[in-house]
């Protein structure tokens, strides 16, 4: 008897009740009952969209194009090697020091800390030029090995040794580079030997002799290697 209902003509088994069951009706009930939470979520991601794309055509667009523009004038002054005016401006158009400040969230701004970090090696300003150099980010560009050669430079006319051999074995990564590497290698080279690692030293350039023959340091080598000892 207990099990009647299930074969009595007219009667619902609760399966099929369930089955019966609109969709649609089990979707609208889930948004009655949470569509507080869903609306919230819903005007989140409205929010965050319009900020992206507001902050992207309204502020990083123009900001971007400002910092490029400004950029003009003191590369101008730099190709010029008017180191100071590029760096500090003219009085009517601002240098890479300002540039580098204001806009340091665009690309523009990050070739700014490059170019001052320069100027401030030149005019032996090391700490500045650390400082500059250290902000720039090459993105895997070759710029990023001059950069580092930089701060190879500058670490040694500071006195900190080890981190001009640091920096200086980074610039010089590019093997291929037939103009740059060697001339950080011999930078190199002479780092060894200020830190007393001879050897190392040797072997750089020996490096530059073998591999760079063409270097404006090549022709020097046997000297350099003379010098330390090494005959061969």
């Amino acid at each position: 008897m207990a099990n009647s209902a299930r074969t009595q003509p007219g009667v619902e088994t609760p399966e099929k009740q369930e089955a019966d069951i609109n969709p649609l009706d089990n979707l609208l009930a889930t948004y009655e009952t949470n569509k507080k939470t869903i609306s919230t979520i819903a005007t989140a991601i409205v929010v965050v969209v319009v900020g992206y794309f507001g902050y992207m055509n309204l502020y990083k667009k123009p900001n971007d194009e400002k910092a490029t523009a400004a950029m003009a004038m003191p590369q101008l002054y730099f190709q010029a090697d008017s180191l100071s005016m590029a760096l500090n401006g003219d009085g009517k158009n601002m240098g890479f020091a300002k540039i580098e400040t204001k806009y340091s969230s665009t690309a523009a701004g990050n070739l700014a800390h490059y170019y001052a970090g320069i100027c401030y090696l030149k005019m032996h300003d090391f700490t500045k030029a650390i400082k500059s150099l250290s902000d720039f980010d090459g993105k895997g560009t070759l710029l990023a090995y001059q950069a580092w050669g930089a701060l190879g430079e500058a670490y040694m006319e500071s006195g900190n040794k080890d981190k001009a051999v640091e920096y200086l074995k980074k610039a010089t990564a590019v093997k291929e580079d037939q103009l740059v590497t060697p001339i950080y290698l011999y930078q190199l080279g002479l780092a060894y030997e200020a830190t007393g690692k001879v050897n190392e030293a040797k072997e750089t350039f020996k490096r530059i002799r073998d591999e760079y023959p063409r270097s404006i340091h090549a022709r020097e080598m046997d000297k350099e290697l003379a010098r330390l000892g090494q005959i061969d």
